[in-house]
């Protein structure tokens, strides 16, 4: 297998293949939506040629600023909040080392939280280190990465020196406005443009991602080569599995289950399955509808939710990632007392027995009344997560409009901030503090 390949037969007990099937000509008119732009939030699609379009020219450039950090840096600290790190997480995470041991200098994250003790914390980490940043901001005044960027800015002059903290700041931002490009333009930051038809929860094969995936000492061409196979294939319908995953999680919906849970069965698959969760909650849950996003990560998840996945609320269906092949091999060795009793399994890889978890589990979850989808991965290696990465973008945009939602905007997501203003009494909220000072 040198792609990835959806199984949709343990679903067939909830929904039929005619269920699927009906759902084939709203598929393919959502496809064409996204690839002629006739779709509600046709400004926000850029991504969807990204593969293709990104010439070789700037992923060597990126895998030069990648080159510098990681020789003048033991730390690089990547500054941004949702699609802005999520998906290099996700990659980072897959492709790295369990244990964080680093294949060059350690990649942190901040801006993602407004959490005071993990600003001071890692300042406090960073005391004495040679490192740099990475900031990730369209505008440069999103809160929770505008506070983390002040503060570690202002700590790497104060170490480095202002001149030389120039050459260790790399900002992400929009092409020609926003305060981080004023900021980066006035100190002589290396620069990449965030697109303004890239939305964040789909830019991680935009610099967003590639450069912290660079950073990391990861091949961004290769997983650009993947992508782009997954783009071709599915633009082109020869490669119809984000259909399929598209028309079978809506048919699922339609046939009563509302809740999506993402289940992989190898732990360095943790962040994909957070960055899926914001890519689909974000997109989706509009208009008071939507399947709700949630992951599990197993055999870890099975001694906490297992218990409400088997017998729960029969709303639910689960996708579950299986990895064919794993990058190292582990076989249980025989004991000669076998006090633990596992002689049984003495000299078998330890994957055989996941697998054997992740199969059992699977049948007794579908027995138990939860459909089952299965995507099929051949590695965690840098091509098949491309592949990975446009498949769910993909079937994203095609699903939002069976939903016939706008898959690209996020009009909740404002709610808050207008209120958390309104509470910090920020300049040009006045009239939103009043009214809600007279609610609390």
């Amino acid at each position: 297998m040198d792609k990835i390949q959806v199984n949709i037969k343990d679903v067939l007990q909830t929904v039929s293949k005619a269920d699927i099937e009906a759902l084939q000509g709203a598929a393919r008119a959502s496809l064409a939506k996204l690839t002629d732009g006739t779709g509600l939030g046709a400004d926000f699609l850029g991504w969807v040629k990204l593969p293709t379009t990104t010439p070789d020219a700037l992923l060597d450039d990126i895998t030069a600023t990648a080159a510098s950090l990681r020789e003048n840096c033991d730390v690089v600290v990547c500054i941004g909040i949702g699609g802005s790190y999520l998906g290099a997480k996700a990659v980072l995470e897959a492709l790295g080392n369990a244990m964080g041991v680093a294949n060059g200098p350690q990649i942190l994250f901040a801006g993602q939280n407004i959490g005071e003790d993990y600003l001071f914390e890692l300042q406090e980490y960073l005391r004495g280190k040679r490192f740099g940043i990475i900031v990730i901001s369209k505008s440069g005044t999103t809160t929770e990465p505008a506070i983390a960027f002040r503060l570690l800015k202002a700590q790497l002059e104060e170490q480095a020196g202002r001149e030389a903290a120039g050459k260790l700041i790399v900002a992400i931002t929009d092409a020609k406005r926003g305060a981080l490009r004023s900021l980066a333009t006035t100190e002589g930051y290396k620069t990449y443009v965030i697109d303004d038809n890239v939305g964040g929860r789909f830019s991680v094969l935009s610099p967003v991602g590639l450069l912290p995936i660079a950073v990391g000492g990861y091949d961004i061409k290769a997983l650009m080569a993947g992508a782009r196979a997954m783009e071709e294939g599915t633009l082109t319908g020869a490669d119809t599995s984000a259909l399929l995953y598209a028309e079978t999680r809506n048919a699922l919906y339609r046939a009563g289950k509302k809740i999506e849970i993402l289940v992989n069965y190898n732990p360095k698959l943790h962040y994909f399955g957070e960055w899926w969760k914001q890519l689909y909650g974000e997109s989706e849950g509009k208009d008071h509808k939507g399947i709700f996003p949630a992951a599990v990560d197993n055999s870890t998840d099975l001694h906490s939710m297992g218990q409400w996945i088997q017998d729960g609320e029969r709303t639910i269906f689960e996708t579950v990632i299986s990895v064919e092949r794993q990058r190292h091999e582990v076989r249980i060795p025989t004991d000669a007392e076998n006090l633990d009793g596992l002689n049984y399994l003495a000299g078998k890889r330890v994957d055989e027995v996941n697998k054997m978890a992740e199969l059992g589990t699977r049948i007794a979850h579908v027995d138990g009344g939860v459909p089952n989808m299965q995507i099929l991965l051949p590695a965690l290696e840098e091509q098949y997560l491309g592949q990975l990465i446009y498949f769910f973008e993909a079937a994203c945009g095609i699903s939002g409009y069976i939903l016939e939602v706008n898959p690209f905007n996020q009009p909740g997501v404002e709610d808050y901030k207008r209120n958390m203003f309104a509470l910090l009494e920020k300049p040009g909220y006045e009239k939103e503090t009043e009214a809600i000072k007279a609610k609390i």
